[in-house]
């Protein structure tokens, strides 16, 4: 296989529009029930003295740690945030656009384990979470390096946030994303972007993001929001997910998660624009169903791709970007009919939905718990064919090619026709994986599953890896701030 299958740049854009789901009486049903959460029950912030002040001043009701709002009170606090706005990458060619008709593809995040044919399922460790980000870069289909693609378990707790960052910068000239488990976390990613960037550059631009996850139902801990405030103080871009399992931390049904979602997310919104006002943000969401026999989690379902879709919606409505509760994730511990079939259901309904930005789009077994790198392959050639489809059809002369009806007759074939000559490279996608071919040649050649076939691709993607370029000053530092910050702190491990 080629270096420039891996080299180019897919499109970003989407050229229709998103699945419109619901009418303009729903949604607004959707909307006043998130208002009624707020008034009625509120937002509770634990340990963040700062946010429950900030809320306060702006004329929230403020009680112990739980903050009402008034009807519309947070939408109006909501208002100052971005609808479209450019997220920087090392590499300007790299830069992408969140909101509009874009379209942004990432890898999966905060897997514990990794698996693979060769070795099977085990701890991630910092070795594979470089892994991951070479592959991430290599692949057109991925626009976004990601931030915690896997726990990188061999390295300290309090530590392993300076690896991952610098990772990101040195193996990948792709957007990424920063720490998020600690304030002092948060500030040493701002603080290395500033390095790479520099710091005017940073304090007027996003070139980062910060994954704040809401404690679901209805609660920020100290940890999330104070880091969410990190973020904000610095201008760069918060994106607040939501993470509701239905029947767990909220109730079953898709639309009560869909308001919940919107509830949640718009306090962090808010607190980004109390903090900021004009920070950038995206409206996340982590949701899914149940099964309320057994408990266990499940994915790709209709309910939640309901949700997905209603989501997308609502973040429209509400004026910013969208990052989708889908992706291509499985319940299933292995690269299997069941995690494709789970997988290609939640990425179809999160890509028609008109969602921005997209995480866990690549790589993700046991409801996240594991990487895949053969399942990684899997996704993002997937990928690959849903972005081609996000480009629509054009309808021209050239496209309907009248002139090959004129150069053949009736019952002949048009393989030698000056247009199929001229498109035969570029007319249809192409998959990443070696072609099967037919059942004999296939069984002559080890009769290989599509999973083994993307455990040859993977090896040859990281032999072929080639580092960004950088300058060596810039890196040195970089290599120089991480080791300090190591050096000032013990280990901590848990």
């Amino acid at each position: 296989m080629s270096k420039n299958r891996f080299s180019v740049i897919a499109p970003s854009k989407r050229h229709f529009s998103g699945f419109g789901l619901l009418d303009n009486a729903a949604l607004s049903l959707i909307e006043e029930h998130a208002d009624w959460l707020l008034e009625t029950i509120g937002i509770e912030f634990r340990g963040d003295g700062i946010a429950l002040d900030l809320f306060a001043q702006s004329g929230a009701r403020v009680e112990g740690n739980r903050v009402r709002f008034e009807p519309g009170h947070i939408r109006e606090l909501c208002a100052t945030a971005p609808p479209v706005f450019q997220l920087h990458a090392r590499n300007p060619a790299r830069t992408l656009e969140l909101g509009a008709d874009n379209i942004v593809l990432m890898p999966g995040y905060g897997s514990p384990f990794v698996t693979d044919l060769d070795k099977g399922r085990r701890y991630a460790s910092l070795e594979d979470f470089q892994n991951f980000v070479k592959l991430t870069y290599m692949t057109p289909y991925l626009h976004h390096s990601g931030g915690t693609v896997v726990e990188p378990v061999d390295v300290p707790v309090n530590k392993r946030h300076l690896d991952m960052v610098l990772a990101h910068l040195a193996l990948s000239d792709k957007p990424f994303m920063g720490g998020v488990t600690s304030p002092e976390r948060a500030r040493d990613s701002i603080q290395m972007a500033r390095i790479v960037f520099g710091a005017e550059f940073v304090d007027a631009n996003a070139v980062m993001q910060g994954n704040i996850n809401v404690n679901s139902p209805l609660v920020y801990d100290h940890t999330m929001s104070s880091a969410l405030r990190e973020y904000a103080s610095a201008n760069q871009c918060v994106c607040v997910s939501p993470a509701i399992f239905g029947g767990a931390m909220g109730p079953v049904t898709p639309a009560a998660i869909a308001a919940q979602t919107l509830a949640e997310g718009m306090v962090g919104i808010a607190l980004a624009q109390l903090v900021r006002p004009g920070c950038p943000v995206v409206l996340g969401s982590f949701h899914s169903t149940m099964n309320l026999r057994t408990g266990s989690l499940t994915f790709g379902t209709p309910e939640a791709n309901l949700a997905t879709m209603a989501l997308t919606q609502l973040g429209n409505r509400l004026g910013v970007p969208v990052r989708s509760g889908g992706g291509q994730i499985t319940a299933a511990n292995v690269v299997d009919g069941q995690a494709m079939q789970d997988s290609a259901n939640a990425m179809w309904a999160t890509m028609i939905s008109g969602a921005h930005q997209v995480w866990h789009a690549a790589g993700w077994l046991e409801g996240g718990l594991t990487m895949s790198y053969e399942k990684f392959i899997l996704d993002i050639d997937n990928c690959g064919a849903l972005l081609r489809m996000m480009r629509g059809m054009e309808v021209s002369n050239e496209t309907l090619s009248p002139e090959s009806y004129l150069e053949t007759g009736p019952g002949e074939n048009f393989l030698s026709t000056s247009h199929t000559l001229e498109y035969y490279a570029t007319a249809n996608h192409e998959s990443l994986l070696p072609d099967a071919g037919p059942f004999e040649t296939w069984l002559e050649n080890g009769g290989q599953s599509a999973a083994e076939r993307a455990n040859g691709v993977w090896k040859e993607m990281l032999a072929s890896y080639e580092m960004p370029s950088m300058d060596a000053g810039i890196k040195s530092k970089l290599e120089e701030f991480v080791a300090s910050r190591k050096a000032e702190m013990p280990d901590e491990w848990y």
